[in-house]
């Protein structure tokens, strides 16, 4: 009876032990990264991760049921942790051959360009070639640093905890060259106004970017790739990239992509002359009925109009934007790998001589190639400009509104334009009146509509001499807030005036203007109740002034 009973209690103990060992929680997986790299991984005022790589990652472990931890320090100690096991995976980091003898490497999810950055003086920069005999400021571990120490150039490099911190050594003078990555480099030169910064020519380096785990982990790194596979597969992926780096998305090859744009665009004119003859035909017909009629009639078929026109438009982005995705994506990819085949086919050239390449010597396609896939690349992002527009054009949507203070959006606006108006012009005039009255408002659509005025003014000017004059005031009579946009520049001709808002109107077509621009902000201030006019004279230029109603108490 004795044993039976020690057996009993054995076996309870040994279930018990079972079930602790099944609710022991899972193991929490930590996840590295850069603590200033935006908009990649960065830490926000709050001192929380943030960026593209930190919202994948928890997208990545949502999707995977992981536990995980996400902690951003300096590159160098970060990587440092990596090696020692203190961090599990490294969320964002660049491929190379002599890393993947050390890691295990996921796919790529996106792609990273590293530039040379200057001051504005230093001139002559724009290759890795340039930089011989000369200290390069570059991240300490980071590629650039291994690129650069791997390299036969005479390029010295100066690493540095984190490439914000060669940006502003650059803007002080300590040292004239730095490599950064472009979009922290750029993203770090908004944020700081370091306005006497420039990127130099193309990208010198183009890198894949993906997670990484040391060797043998493949247990991890598979769930990883499962992730991503799962989040690509289901367009969050897609998502995630576009609200922060742009979109990216598969499409379809560029010959069927010409095709469908032509017929797409083929369509939409023929349906705004269409539009425009049914519109015609109907002005005739209500010609016969009392002038009130008339006028309601001639607002239900503009209505009629915008809303039709505004449904195709919004189609037409859509379609656009996938397969120039594509193209914005693989452009640099063939960029990156001609440079590296050039070396192998001049030596081919040398050894044997001519030979042909797509039907032609190779003695001329070797200049050509270069120029062509430039061309092809400011024609992909020039297609991304105008389906951005067309974007604007066709939302129809509300904004929430709140209350807000123009001057405020005046100083917002100004920023983001200051280097097309400094470039513009030497001489800008601000006046802000004080105690001006709130508004309600949606401050960025507003803001979406001083960006343009303000661009609008600086493309009107002939020479940086003329000036370009920002003002707001109040009219406590009529119970508005205005901001007029006034430029020295070429005018506008009067039959040109009452044009100025309407849809596909331009004067700089030849410029690449689309004519939605003024289009889409006339929507955006009559959405707020309020109005915008022009007044110009050929020769001397243009005044353009938002007005929007005060914030009343009710």
């Amino acid at each position: 009876m004795a044993r039976r009973g020690l057996f009993l209690i054995l076996c309870l103990a040994l279930l018990a032990a079972g079930t602790t060992a099944l609710a022991a929680p899972p193991k929490r997986i930590v996840f590295g990264g850069d603590a200033q790299y935006p908009p990649y991984e960065f830490l926000d005022k709050n001192g929380d991760p943030t960026g593209f790589t930190v919202e994948l990652t928890r997208a990545l472990a949502e999707v995977m049921g992981m536990e995980i931890e996400i902690r951003l320090g300096p590159w160098e100690e970060i990587m440092e942790a990596f090696k020692k096991g203190e961090v599990d995976v490294m969320q964002g980091i660049s491929y190379s051959k002599e890393r993947a003898g050390r890691y295990e490497f996921s796919q790529a999810y996106t792609l990273i360009h590293h530039s040379i950055f200057t001051r504005e003086e230093t001139i002559g920069v724009s290759s890795l070639s340039h930089l011989a005999g000369k200290k390069v400021l570059v991240q300490h571990d980071g590629i650039m640093h291994e690129t650069l120490r791997q390299s036969d150039l005479r390029v010295t490099p100066v690493p540095v905890p984190y490439q914000t911190d060669a940006l502003r050594m650059v803007a002080s003078g300590t040292y004239d060259h730095a490599i950064v990555a472009n979009l922290p480099g750029l993203y770090y030169i908004r944020e700081h106004k370091l306005t006497n910064i420039r990127k130099r020519g193309n990208p010198v380096a183009v890198q894949l970017y993906c997670y990484a785990t040391v060797k043998d982990n493949t247990e991890l790194m598979s769930q990883i790739s499962e992730g991503l596979a799962i989040l690509k597969k289901t367009g969050r992926l897609r998502g995630i990239h576009n609200r922060w780096l742009g979109v990216l998305s598969p499409g379809i090859p560029t010959r069927k992509l010409i095709i469908a744009a032509s017929l797409l665009f083929t369509f939409m004119a023929l349906v705004v002359v269409g539009n425009v003859l049914w519109s015609r035909t109907l002005k005739r017909e209500v010609a016969l009925r009392t002038r009130q009629l008339e006028t309601r009639q001639k607002q239900l078929l503009q209505a009629d109009k915008m809303a039709s026109l505004g449904f195709l438009v919004s189609g037409i982005a859509h379609e656009l934007n996938n397969p120039n995705g594509l193209l914005l994506l693989n452009i640099p990819l063939l960029v990156a790998a001609f440079k590296e085949m050039h070396p192998v086919l001049e030596k081919h050239y040398r050894d044997h001589g001519d030979f042909k390449v797509a039907g032609l010597p190779y003695s001329r396609m070797r200049d050509e190639i270069p120029l062509i896939l430039d061309e092809t690349n400011d024609a992909a992002r020039h297609i991304k400009t105008i389906v951005e527009d067309l974007r604007d054009f066709s939302r129809q949507s509300d904004d929430e509104k709140e209350e807000t203070d123009i001057n405020a959006i005046a100083v917002n606006a100004l920023r983001l334009v200051r280097p097309a108006v400094e470039k513009a012009t030497r001489h800008l005039g601000v006046e802000l009146r004080e105690g001006i009255p709130p508004i309600l408002a949606n401050p960025q659509r507003i803001e979406q509509v001083v960006v343009n005025l303000l661009l609008n003014a600086c493309q009107a000017l002939d020479n940086p001499e003329s000036a370009i004059r920002l003002q707001t005031a109040t009219d406590a009579r009529q119970g508005i807030v205005t901001l007029s946009v006034t430029d020295q520049g070429t005018g506008i001709d009067p039959e040109h005036l009452d044009h100025l808002t309407d849809p596909f109107f331009t004067t700089k077509r030849s410029a690449g203007g689309t004519g939605l621009g003024l289009s889409v902000s006339a929507g955006i201030v009559r959405n707020h109740q309020g109005k915008l006019t022009f007044e110009s004279k050929p020769g001397q230029g243009t005044t353009a002034t938002l007005q929007l109603p005060v914030l009343t108490k009710e």
